[in-house]
């Protein structure tokens, strides 16, 4: 006999299907589905690198330019192994957001507002290592293979019932919500605990004080009151970022004091 499914249940069943078909391992053990190559990746990265560079204006200050350049070569010498990357793209734009980013096929941009608060070496190397970190650990993939399979069962689930009645419509907007909430929100957060704490390991074995991360959350939380909850966000809540990476800290320390045992003392000055 046969029992209809709720729409709940198709895509529970579709993403556990897809998941066993195409599930890898982050750097840190977590399960990730990932569907896209490496190259292919690295092409989506490159033309949206380009695309940004047209919309938004270069910093002409080489003192800032030379500044970014400095922390993130530091911090490629010790990703290059883990990454294979040899030719990376590192670009400061001129906007005042305090933010940062890194993409498949080693592009690396820095805004210049996120430099008012990594004002110092150490403070833009948990910044860029950080970005490195989620290339590393192919996040964009990860999120891109996420939100394709989960429209996928959407669309799936309409083809199940009339979902044109209002009743259905209302159905498939819950599902939405719920996809969203549910599956791509906690995708997000588990991709920034892990890029904290790799970041946290990589710019102290580049030989940049790990302690500086702390202080560089702490001052990002007191500059942007009215955040969601945690449980709307795609980044984890500040207090959780900073209690992570406090139990992380004892490791990251003994990797920083080896890398300054072996000689690395970055020497990088706005």
């Amino acid at each position: 006999m046969f029992f209809p499914l709720r729409p709940t249940a198709v895509i529970q069943l579709f993403l556990a299907a897809v998941l066993l078909a195409s599930c890898t391992v982050s750097p840190l053990g977590r399960r990730q589905l990932v569907l896209h190559s490496d190259q292919a990746m690295d092409q989506v990265g490159e033309a949206a690198f380009v695309r940004l560079k047209d919309q938004t204006p270069l910093s002409r200050d080489p003192r800032a330019q030379a500044f970014v350049r400095c922390v993130a070569e530091a911090i490629l010498l010790e990703s290059e192994p883990r990454t294979g990357k040899r030719d990376w793209e590192i670009v400061v734009f001129e906007d005042k957001s305090a933010n940062a980013f890194a993409l498949p096929g080693g592009k690396i941009g820095v805004y210049s507002g996120m430099l008012d608060i990594a004002y110092n070496q150490d403070r833009l190397a948990a910044v860029i290592a950080h970005e490195i970190a989620h290339v590393h650990a192919r996040h964009a993939n990860e999120r891109l293979s996420t939100a394709q399979t989960t429209e996928i069962a959407l669309q799936a689930v309409e083809e199940l019932g009339d979902l044109s009645r209002g009743s259905g419509r209302r159905t498939m907007a819950m599902l939405g919500l719920g996809a969203q909430v549910g599956v791509l929100l906690p995708f997000s957060r588990a991709q920034e605990r892990e890029a904290d704490l790799m970041g946290l390991d990589l710019m102290a074995g580049a030989g940049f004080d790990p302690r500086a991360a702390l202080r560089l959350w702490r001052k990002m939380s007191e500059s942007r009151e009215g955040a969601p909850p945690e449980f709307l966000s795609t980044h984890p809540s500040y207090g959780a970022r900073m209690d992570a990476i406090s139990d992380r800290m004892p490791r990251a320390k003994q990797i920083f004091e080896a890398a300054r045992r072996a000689g690395l003392h970055p020497d990088c000055k706005r």
